[in-house]
């Protein structure tokens, strides 16, 4: 009634609004931090190879937001996305790669491998260390396997986009030296012989061999 003196609340009530006011602005904060995140984090974000992704659509709750039963007479809708499938051996060819034709005595190989979608649609590939290998051989001679000494070996799945071709960005050396699963430690394993000496290599990747070899010649 006028005239009357504003009643003023007890202490509780304004810790529970300024707690309330608090809530806010950390939700706000954490959904601005979040979408900084989810712009930022996108591993193998490339043109021709990117990480296998899924998109989820939230279903609001509440009565005003539910979407009506679906009828008999209701046919389902075609997904807009369709399942990319893992690849196969008409969908991808391999390449040995080497920075070089041939080496000079000090001259040590950089190996690498070339991998091609010659399909027309998108296909998953494991492309980490576990599938890699890298074989060297002189004539029916294997000298060095990369599987011999490899340690910690990972998986990667990627999707190869259709008609794409990807390299491996960091080469594999080979040190010139006959590898064993024996000698990994061994600091004076048999050198190959070179002045002028022919060697193929020929790899492999997610289940894929290389088609051909690439010969190298030791100086």
């Amino acid at each position: 009634m006028p005239g009357t003196p504003a009643r003023r609340h007890s202490p509780a009530v304004y810790r529970r609004r300024r707690l309330a006011v608090l809530m806010v602005l950390v939700l706000v904060v954490a959904a601005v931090a979040a979408g900084a995140w989810l712009a930022i984090a996108q591993p193998w974000n490339a043109a021709s190879v990117s990480a296998p992704s899924s998109t989820a659509t939230a279903t609001p709750s509440g009565d005003a937001s539910e979407s009506p039963a679906p009828t008999d007479s209701a046919e389902p809708e075609p997904s807009s996305t369709p399942e990319i499938v893992a690849c196969t051996a008409k969908d991808v060819e391999v390449k040995a790669v080497t920075d070089a034709d041939s080496y000079a005595a000090d001259d040590l190989p950089q190996l690498s491998i070339a991998l091609s979608n010659v399909s027309d649609q998108d296909c998953t590939i494991n492309v980490g260390s576990s599938t890699q290998k890298f074989t060297v051989s002189s004539g029916t001679d294997v000298w060095w396997r990369s599987t011999d000494c490899q340690t910690d070996p990972s998986d990667m799945i990627v999707t190869l986009k259709a008609g794409t071709d990807v390299s491996s960005v960091t080469p594999v050396v080979w040190d010139r030296t006959r590898s064993s699963v024996d000698t990994c430690d061994q600091k004076n394993r048999p050198r190959a012989p070179g002045n002028g000496a022919s060697y193929h290599l020929a790899v492999s990747i997610g289940g894929f061999e290389s088609a051909m070899t690439k010969q190298i010649i030791l100086r």
